[in-house]
Order: C-alpha cells, then sequence, then structure tokens
C-alpha cells in the first residue's frame, strides 16, 4: 500500500494538571490561576483546540477539582476535550492513568500518538506542536527542549556548612526539558509496563522512563520555544501575565469576498470616529459587503465622543432603524504632543475625555445591545502602550489603559458572549498623525486600509480579550509564520521606535 494511502495516525493531547498552587502560595491549583483573563489551563487547552494536528484531548486534573475544569471547558466551548479525569498522586500514576483511558476502545493492534504536556505551560506555540506529532512519523518517543542559558553546577552538602561545587559540566551539551512529550501509545505503555517491575522506580517525566527501561528506542529532541515557560513559582505569574498582554494574535480572514459578504449581510456596524481613516475605512469596507453601518463623527454627524448623550443617541437610533447592533468600533482620538508639565489643563481634560473616557462610555453605552447580538466591541491602542514615551504620556498612558479595559471587558462579559479586542496598529497614515508630525517619508507607515481590513476579520472572528497588532510584513515572511510570541517579541523591540 502506498504511504499517500496510509490513514494518518490519532492524535491525542494529554494535560496533566495535578499539581497544586503550593509553591505559588495558593489555596487552588495553580492551573486554575487566572491570567490574562483566564484559567492558566483554559488557555493551554485552547491551544491544543485550536491545533490542527490534535484530534482530542484528555485532561487529568488535582483530585476533587474535576468539576471546575468541566465547567471551563463546556464554558469555553473546547470541543476536542473528552475526558477530564482525576490524575494520581504522583506523576507517574497521573501518566498511567491516562495510559489506560487512552487505550480504552482501540482495537488489537492499533496505535495512536500521544502529547504529554503541563497543564502550567500556557504559552505552548503551534509549531512546537506540529513538530512533535511530525517527529512521530519517525519515531517512537520524542522530548521537546531548549539549550541552557546558564551555567549548570553539580552541588554536594557537606554537613552544615552549605552547598559546595563538584562539577560544571559542558554547557554546550546540556538542555532544558519542556513539554509536549510526544510518544507512540505502544511505546510508553510498554515502557511503564517494564518500569512497574522495578521497585525502586520513580520518575519526574515520561522521557526518562523510556530512557531508563526501552534504552533501545531513541528519543528525538524537538527545539522548544524560551517562552514556553512554567509557570511554578509566584515570578512566573507575573512574566506570563505580562507576555499574554504583550502577544499579538494571527488574525484568521475568510476565504474571499463572498465570505466577507455572508457574514456581514444584515449585521449592523456603529463606528465612532468614522469621518476619516481608519474608522471611514471599516465604514465603507463593511458596506461594500452588505453591512448597515452609522458612521460616527465630529466634521460629519456632528457626534461628539466624549458626550455620553451622544453616543446613546447614536446606538439608539441603530437599534431603532435596524433592530439590532451587532459591533460597535471605537476609533477616536486625540494626539497632543507636549511636555505635560507645560500642557494646559484644558489640553489634558480633552486628552481624558475623549482617549479614556469616551471608550468608557461607549463600552457601557453598547452592552445592552451587543449582549442581545452576541456581538463585540472593538477598540484601539498604540505601539506606545508597552511603555510611555517621553512628551506623549498623556496619549501613551491612555491608550495602556485600552488595552487593561479590553482584557478586563472581555472577561466580565464573557458570560453574556459579548466578545471585546483590542487593534493596535503600527504608525500608521492618518490624518490625526500628519496634523501631528506632518508629511513623513512613504512607505514608512502602514495604509489605514490595511488597518480597516484586519478590523474587520478581528470582528468576524470569535477571538476574545486580545491585542492584535497590524504590521507591515516583511515580504520574505509572512504573519502566519511567526507565532504570536515571536511576534510580540520583535513588536516590543521595534516599538521602541514606534508612536
Amino acid at each position: 500500500m502506498s504511504a499517500q494511502h496510509i490513514a494518518k495516525a490519532r492524535t491525542t493531547a494529554v494535560v496533566l494538571a495535578g499539581g497544586t498552587g503550593q509553591r505559588v502560595g495558593l489555596s487552588i491549583p495553580k492551573q486554575l490561576l487566572k491570567i490574562a483573563g483566564k484559567a492558566v489551563i483554559e488557555h493551554t487547552l485552547s491551544i491544543f483546540q485550536q491545533a490542527d494536528s490534535i484530534d482530542d484531548v484528555i485532561v487529568l486534573m488535582a483530585p476533587g477539582y474535576v468539576p471546575d475544569v468541566e465547567k471551563i471547558v463546556t464554558k469555553a466551548g473546547l470541543t476536542k476535550v473528552t475526558k477530564v479525569i482525576e490524575g494520581g498522586s504522583t506523576r507517574n500514576e497521573t501518566t498511567e492513568r491516562a495510559i489506560a483511558a487512552l487505550g480504552e476502545g482501540l482495537a488489537e493492534g492499533e496505535d495512536r500518538n500521544v502529547l504529554f504536556h503541563d497543564a502550567v505551560r500556557p504559552l505552548l506555540s503551534q509549531r512546537v506542536i506540529k513538530d512533535c506529532v511530525d517527529a512521530l512519523d519517525r519515531y517512537q518517543a520524542v522530548d521537546v527542549a531548549i539549550p541552557s542559558a546558564d551555567t549548570i553546577i553539580v552541588t554536594r552538602t557537606h554537613g552544615g556548612d552549605g552547598e559546595f561545587i563538584t562539577d560544571v559540566p559542558d554547557r554546550s551539551r546540556l538542555r532544558r526539558g519542556q513539554t509536549p512529550q510526544a510518544f507512540k501509545l505502544s511505546t510508553i505503555r510498554r515502557a511503564y509496563e517494564v518500569a512497574a517491575g522495578d521497585p525502586n522506580f520513580q520518575a519526574t517525566d515520561d522521557c526518562s522512563v523510556v530512557l531508563k527501561y526501552l534504552p533501545d528506542v531513541p528519543i528525538y529532541v524537538v527545539a522548544g520555544d524560551e517562552y514556553n515557560m512554567k509557570v511554578t513559582q509566584p515570578v512566573d505569574v507575573f512574566i506570563a501575565d505580562k507576555l499574554f498582554q504583550l502577544a499579538s494574535t494571527a488574525v484568521p480572514q475568510p476565504t474571499d469576498d463572498a465570505a466577507y459578504r455572508e457574514l456581514l449581510t444584515g449585521k449592523t456596524l456603529v463606528v465612532f470616529g468614522g469621518s476619516y481613516g481608519i474608522g471611514a475605512d471599516i465604514a465603507t469596507l463593511a458596506e461594500s459587503y452588505g453591512a448597515t453601518v452609522y458612521a460616527l463623527g465630529r466634521s460629519t454627524t456632528g457626534t461628539h465622543v466624549e458626550n455620553p448623550e451622544h453616543i446613546d443617541e447614536a446606538l439608539t437610533k441603530a437599534y431603532a432603524d435596524t433592530g439590532r447592533v451587532d459591533y460597535v468600533i471605537n476609533t477616536a482620538g486625540v494626539l497632543r504632543i507636549g511636555k505635560l508639565a507645560e500642557t494646559d489643563s484644558a489640553t489634558i481634560q480633552e486628552a481624558l475625555n475623549v482617549n479614556y473616557l469616551a471608550p468608557v462610555q461607549i463600552a457601557r453605552a453598547s452592552y445592552k445591545y451587543l449582549a442581545e447580538t452576541k456581538g463585540q466591541l472593538l477598540l484601539y491602542t498604540s505601539s506606545s502602550y508597552t511603555r510611555g514615551r517621553a512628551e506623549y504620556s498623556l496619549y501613551s498612558s491612555t491608550k495602556a489603559a485600552m488595552v487593561n479595559l479590553t482584557q478586563a471587558l472581555s472577561d466580565e462579559w464573557a458570560a453574556d458572549g459579548v466578545r471585546v479586542n483590542c487593534v493596535n496598529p503600527e504608525r500608521t497614515a492618518t490624518p490625526m498623525r500628519t496634523k501631528a508630525f506632518g508629511d513623513e517619508p512613504a512607505g514608512t507607515l502602514l495604509s489605514s486600509e490595511a488597518v480597516a481590513r484586519t478590523s474587520l476579520d478581528v470582528l468576524l472572528s470569535e477571538m476574545t480579550g486580545h491585542v492584535i497588532d497590524v504590521r507591515q510584513q516583511d515580504p520574505t515572511r509572512g504573519a502566519s509564520e511567526a507565532s504570536g510570541f515571536e511576534q510580540a517579541l520583535a513588536a516590543v523591540l521595534d516599538r521602541q521606535a514606534d508612536v
């Protein structure tokens, strides 16, 4: 039989969530701790939900907390999760329970791929998952590791005098192990069967079981990622939360114009800041695909976003006319440059009213309409949100507030099916920017049309709580080839010069 006719082995991800929160000072398992608005385990499960190479997911949860995970799975719509079962008292016992669950229903001689992953590694990339699954086409056991940037020392304790170095291994050959660890089910099952005959058997990971008890089985190493960190210590919680905050997200795009038209026909968009620039381009684009759009602006409709009555009137009219409000977009903003100590009170108040209080009022007024349609609120930030710039203190700080508002509301409104996202364009050719900086070299700015197109894709996605970077792409590397966190790290460096 030719290779192309051989059925691809089914691949199951086993998420190991048996740990407790003792080391991070919690009374609940650390995998239930919230980071970036979601439980750590929800972030992890969502990664496997989105992975094309993963067919189904099993969760091994700390005893007593299975119902908590089942609620998360149901609420988040994690359809690939087929079982949530209690883990054991040790890592070995938990893996043995997973192996038993994986064997249920398998025909004699049937095998499958299995990836064991720590629930408290919520920053796993799709690239690593794919590399692990692809490696199982050639190997029976696969580990994930990264080079050690630190010198590793071996020590011994000498009485009550403390630790002393006994060896310094060659760092060039040392690797830091991560997860997932991937196996043919038959291989990891056999390793544990052999290990069961060892009265002193204990191991902290599964590759070491294969290495010790099936020494003839080679263990292939897939390159991991520095940011595939394990949330173990209190500082890890902070670092992971910041990485989620900075991460850009790839936005799924409808396949063609017909798909856009199918998704937008009959929908109602209310665009604040729709007189010109990004807002106007969103309005034009959405209308071309059959949406009813209310583009509102100071210069065109006399709508002042800093006036709550104007916001209410706009939303009320859209609802009265069409019977629905599906999407609310706010691109309105003011950019005032200058040293804070030299800025007058009126300018400060304007920046706060337009850039901060207006989005808050828009969110507050939009909620009841969006809850009815399970719609989305779309806000905008600036590349300066990660670090304030001299002479941009008002603009940078209010744009940072948009990110926090997005993340908070996405969590607050999740139960009602309302999505909230935030677009982060790099320097964009808009009238507001031209007014502040004058004409800039051609080709150095992103077009407002490109931002509008991405904004539309965000509105039509199921994402919520995300910051979506819109950047000019390197023609040699598309956005889809870089993970969200790779893009985030590159973006952080680029933002040193951006506004």
